[in-house]
């Protein structure tokens, strides 16, 4: 393909150089002046060929560029939006698991707070009975 546009190029380059020597013999015949009009119009058909050639084959790139781009833009999006829920489960699953951990430690010291007030009332009632204090419930009580 490079051969053919270097091939018209040089096509190009004779016709001007054609055209300038036209241009500075006016004396020359009219079969000379005819066989050059005749190469240069030969020469621009090339050359327009040649762009038509070129811009379809841009054409067909933008074209195929196109299509890639409707089929790998979804793809990237779910690729986007499946790192994202990905994410979004890791930092769910943490919290999950760092709830669970919580509970069951609010849970544990729940249970031993429970057993302290216990011990604690025994004590009361035991310090109470030795001293001959009479002891009330500890939810009755009111403040002098």
């Amino acid at each position: 393909m490079d051969s053919n546009e270097d091939k018209r190029a040089n096509d190009l380059d004779k016709f001007i150089d054609t055209d300038n020597s036209n241009n500075s013999n006016n004396d020359s015949d009219n079969n000379t002046s005819f066989s050059t009009n005749a190469t240069a119009r030969e020469n621009l058909l090339s050359l327009m060929d040649s762009f038509i050639e070129r811009v379809t084959s841009i054409r067909k790139t933008l074209l195929g560029v196109s299509i890639s781009a409707l089929v790998l833009a979804p793809l990237a999006i779910g690729l986007v939006l499946s790192i994202l829920l990905i994410a979004v489960l890791t930092i769910s699953s943490i919290w999950l698991v760092s709830g669970i951990r919580q509970y069951k430690s609010i849970n544990s010291w729940s249970k031993r707070y429970r057993e302290y007030k216990k011990e604690k009332e025994n004590f009361d009632r035991k310090i109470a009975s030795q001293y001959g204090l009479a002891m009330t419930d500890t939810n009755d009580r009111t403040n002098p």
